[in-house]
């Protein structure tokens, strides 16, 4: 199984990186590192990117061993009009989880894949803003990596971006219930990404975007859990391409009894020109390179003890960029 979606992951990663090579030539040259930067670090724009992030989460369950969760997010703006821009973004999380129980073995396989659908302003001023509705959806391949239940709720996400300041700071929030019957159980997630970032003239950035849960369901000592840390990120270029890079580490102040104490992200973000995308026709022509479109519409919400795959993935949501996209 692991052979499988690391193989998937490879090919549309190979074929986004060649088209993108294609596709962002201009934003090379019309943009400096810094802003560059600045952009990926903004949830509401108009480029296409692919952010792939993996989530190491240490010490995760009885048996205190080790969770991985690889989240696909590809995010595509459309423009509805002059006015208006809606970004979609998707979130499909690959996810290797250790045994809960002495003897039980690894899980590999994928979650519940989860869809975000922003409306924001195409010329803002002030505060940048984007609202709209997060759905999830009951895809896993194991039924210890989600829930069979379908999710539906709001989502809204701000932030401050000047041009001349180097701080970029905002905050995205949702919140996830269960939608008709199933054999598992319901659920009632939320979910608080602040993000803060301080970028440096030549592309490089300081950046912490912790993702703050809570399971509404759970008793109240273990509904909680609350990282705390940071990293760094960095613009490059292959080619016309770029690429923007970003490792974090965080230590979790709370956390549920079988929740993780350490929690390593990597990133690597590639950006692409969203200037041909008028319809959802001209979205299709992208295939086989668009994850989304054999998907549809809706989402995810994920289902495994405390830590849930879930809340690792949408933790995973990247703040979307006029030039490129990045899941803080």
């Amino acid at each position: 199984m692991k052979t499988t979606a690391a193989s998937w992951t490879t090919s549309r990663t190979i074929g986004l990186l060649a088209l993108g090579a294609t596709l962002a030539g201009p934003v090379r040259a019309e943009l400096s590192a810094e802003q560059l930067a600045k952009m990926a670090q903004n949830p509401i724009g108009n480029l296409i990117s692919l952010p792939l992030q993996d989530n190491v989460n240490f010490n995760v369950g009885p048996e205190t061993g080790t969770q991985n969760v690889l989240n696909i997010q590809p995010v595509i703006p459309i423009e509805l009009n002059a006015d208006w821009n809606l970004i979609t973004r998707t979130i499909i999380p690959v996810i290797s989880q250790p045994g809960f129980a002495p003897g039980q073995d690894r899980s590999n396989g994928l979650g519940d894949i989860q869809f975000t659908a922003f409306l924001s302003p195409a010329n803002p001023s002030g505060l940048i803003w984007g609202v709209g509705a997060i759905a999830q959806l009951p895809t896993n391949s194991n039924d210890r990596l989600g829930n069979d239940r379908w999710g539906l709720g709001p989502s809204f996400v701000a932030l401050h971006l000047d041009k001349g300041d180097p701080w970029v700071y905002g905050a995205l929030v949702n919140n996830l219930w269960s939608v008709g019957s199933g054999d598992d159980p319901s659920y009632n997630n939320f979910l608080l990404q602040p993000f803060l970032n301080y970028n440096f003239p030549d592309g490089l950035y300081l950046t912490s975007s912790p993702i703050i849960t809570a399971d509404w369901k759970a008793d109240s000592d273990d509904r909680w859990t609350v990282p705390l840390g940071g990293g760094v990120g960095k613009i490059f270029h292959l080619g016309r391409l770029p690429v923007n890079t970003q490792i974090q580490a965080f230590y979790n102040v709370v956390t549920p009894d079988d929740g993780p104490d350490w929690t390593l992200r990597l990133q690597v973000n590639s950006c692409f020109r969203s200037d041909f995308l008028k319809s959802p026709a001209d979205i299709k022509a992208l295939w086989p390179f668009n994850p989304l479109v054999d998907l549809g519409e809706p989402a995810t919400t994920a289902a495994a003890p405390t830590t849930s795959p879930t809340s690792v993935a949408t933790a995973s949501i990247p703040p979307l960029s006029r030039t490129c996209l990045d899941p803080t």
